[in-house]
């Protein structure tokens, strides 16, 4: 029986976050212990009124308290390049490679001995703990693409079929001895999979995603999936299956629609609710 389009797009879920999508605060927390007797140190430069030469006699006693600059400025990288003028400079503060004017020129450039030394902050671990925060918000991009992935996951561990996670087009080939050199522009492109499952007969590849909000590139993914389905429709014993979800996908419901009628295999949270890779895996899925 063909599936309705509206009627499977009306299934698409708002959001699948969890609590800690939105903050991981034992990250948090774990970053900023892990320099917190530095940190505890350089407070003692809050309010000075000859904050150069301090920080250059604190410097010289307790040399590890370089590690925790970086984050005074959002970074965690211990590598920071700098132009400077007609000069390049790239500090280390995990093991220092430049003299204490420089990284003297380092704090007072990027503004932190003005920060530090009128006050405008109380407590640098009260600071780094903001500013971890801030940084941490700023992950959920990556914490939504793993939701959805271990959700997927989640059921495809239910069906009890044997399945790889993140696995390569030609390692696929080598495995399982299908010529899937269509897919890869006769290896010109590479191509990896979220997870490949090993059916009762055949192989499926899938691909995994969840869009909250809408943008350009739902539009140019429908296209790109459209295509693959395409090129592997006439592979046989190997099934490419596309499971998406999420409200963005109203914003590009006709490029999303076009891919559903030539997709066999397109699923969402619904369809996964409803044991669809359990009966597709065992090969009792007919969709039209």
């Amino acid at each position: 029986m063909k599936r309705d389009f509206n009627e499977w797009l009306s299934h698409l879920q708002k959001s699948i976050a969890s609590y800690d999508y939105y903050i991981d605060f034992h990250k948090v927390y774990k970053n900023t212990e892990q320099i917190k007797v530095g940190l505890n140190i350089m407070n003692s430069l809050l309010g000075s009124k000859d904050i150069e030469n301090e920080f250059e006699d604190l410097l010289k006693k307790y040399p590890e308290i370089l590690k925790c600059i970086p984050i005074l400025i959002a970074k965690r990288e211990m590598e920071i390049p700098i132009k400077d003028q007609d000069s390049f400079y790239e500090y280390h503060f995990d093991q220092p490679n430049l003299g204490i004017e420089d990284y003297k020129r380092f704090m007072k450039r990027t503004g932190l001995f003005d920060l530090i030394a009128n006050h405008l902050i109380s407590n640098l671990v009260d600071y780094v703990l903001g500013v971890e925060t801030g940084l941490n918000s700023n992950e959920r991009k990556n914490r939504g693409g793993h939701l959805m992935e271990d959700l997927v996951e989640s059921f495809i561990q239910k069906t009890g079929f044997p399945y790889y996670k993140e696995m390569y087009l030609k390692d696929v080939q080598e495995l399982f001895n299908i010529d899937l050199h269509i897919l890869s522009n006769n290896g010109k492109l590479t191509k990896r999979f979220d997870f490949v499952v090993k059916g009762k007969t055949s192989i499926y590849a899938i691909e995994t995603n969840f869009y909250a909000s809408g943008g350009s590139k739902l539009n140019e993914t429908a296209r790109s999936y459209k295509e693959l389905a395409l090129e592997s429709k006439d592979i046989l014993n190997f099934h490419f299956v596309w499971i998406t979800d999420g409200a963005g996908w109203f914003s590009a419901k006709n490029n999303l629609e076009d891919t559903f009628e030539v997709l066999e295999h397109l699923y969402n949270i619904h369809d996964l609710e409803n044991n669809i890779l359990e009966e597709l895996f065992k090969e009792k899925v007919i969709n039209s």
